[in-house]
C-alpha cells in the first residue's frame, strides 16, 4: 500500500490561552496542500521502519509513525500484523506544514485499510490526537476550522478552490518552543471564521498568524519572502504554522519565470481544492 501525506497552511493562527496541561488553545483554519511525502507499507515477517529522501532528525524508533503503529495496535491488537513501513520524506520538517503529523495520521488511515480494522474516523481522530496536535487534522484531511490544541474541527466551505498557491520554504528549521518564546497569548481577537467568510484579498490586515511578528524580527527572510510575494501578485500572503515557511495565495499557476525570484530555496505550488 502506498499513500501520499499531504501538508497543510494555516489561515490565519490565533494564540489564544496556556492551557492548565501545558498546551495553548488557538484557532486557525486548516488547509490542505498537495505537497506530499511517500509512505508504503507492506506486510512484512516482522516490523521494520526505513526512510529516504530528506534526513530526519532524532531517534528513529521514537517517529511518530511508529507511535502510531503501536497505538493502533493497541487497539486492535488481533488484526494489526508486523509491516515493513518505508517513509520517503519530501516535505521539510519544522517548517509549519505539519508533515510529520500527516505521516502518522496517514499510517493509522493506512493500516486500517490494509488490515481491514474497521475504525471510524472519529475513532482514528481519537488515536491521533495524543500523537500530536496537527494529527488529527490529517484523518479527514478537508479544510476546517480548528480550535482548543488544533484537534477539534468544524467544516468550513472550501472557499479557495480554483486558487493556487505557492509555498516557500527557507530552508530555515524553527522549533515549536522557539515559535512559542516569541508570542502572547491573547482571547481578544476577531473571529477567524467571520475574516474567513470575505474575500482573500481583504485578508492581508486582518487574519494573522501571532507566530508571525515575533519570529520575522528574529529572521528577517520570512518578511522578506512574503514581501516579495506580494510584488509577484499574491492576493494573500502569511507564514504557516510555526514557522517558517511562508506562502502566498494566487488566482493562476505560478510562472517559471516567477519561481527564479526564489532560487536555491525549497518551493512547491499547485491547486488549491
Amino acid at each position: 500500500m502506498v499513500t501520499f501525506p499531504n501538508a497543510k497552511i494555516n489561515l490565519g493562527l490565533q494564540i489564544l490561552e496556556k492551557r492548565p496541561d501545558g498546551y495553548h488553545n488557538i484557532a486557525s483554519v486548516f488547509y490542505p496542500i498537495g505537497w506530499c511525502d511517500i509512505l508504503e507499507i507492506v506486510p512484512a515477517d516482522d516490523l521494520c521502519f526505513t526512510t529516504s529522501g530528506l534526513p530526519i532528525p532524532g531517534d528513529p524508533t521514537q517517529n511518530l509513525i511508529l507511535k502510531a503503529y503501536r497505538a493502533i495496535q493497541e487497539k486492535a491488537p488481533s488484526h494489526i500484523l508486523p509491516v515493513h513501513i518505508h517513509l520517503h520524506k519530501i516535505i521539510p520538517m519544522g517548517a509549519g506544514l505539519g508533515g510529520g503529523s500527516a505521516d502518522a495520521a496517514f499510517a493509522l488511515t493506512g493500516l486500517n485499510d490494509l488490515f481491514q480494522v474497521g475504525l471510524s474516523p472519529q475513532e482514528l481522530e481519537d488515536l491521533a490526537r495524543p500523537l500530536g496536535s496537527d494529527c488529527a487534522f490529517f484523518i479527514r484531511n478537508q479544510p476546517a476550522y480548528c480550535y482548543h490544541k488544533g484537534d477539534e474541527f468544524e467544516d468550513i466551505s472550501t472557499a479557495l478552490a480554483g486558487l493556487h498557491v505557492w509555498v516557500i520554504y527557507p530552508n530555515l528549521h524553527i522549533s515549536t518552543a522557539e515559535a512559542y518564546q516569541q508570542v502572547k497569548p491573547n482571547t481578544n481577537q476577531p473571529d477567524i471564521r467571520e475574516i474567513w467568510q470575505q474575500s482573500p484579498r481583504s485578508w492581508q490586515n486582518q487574519l494573522k498568524n501571532d507566530f508571525e511578528a515575533g519570529l520575522a524580527s528574529r529572521y528577517p527572510i520570512i518578511p522578506e519572502i512574503k514581501a516579495q510575494l506580494y510584488q509577484q501578485g499574491a492576493l494573500y500572503a502569511a507564514m504557516t504554522g510555526s514557522g517558517s515557511t511562508v506562502y502566498g495565495i494566487f488566482e493562476g499557476p505560478i510562472s517559471v519565470k516567477q519561481k527564479e525570484v526564489f532560487s536555491g530555496l525549497s518551493q512547491w505550488d499547485g491547486p488549491l481544492h
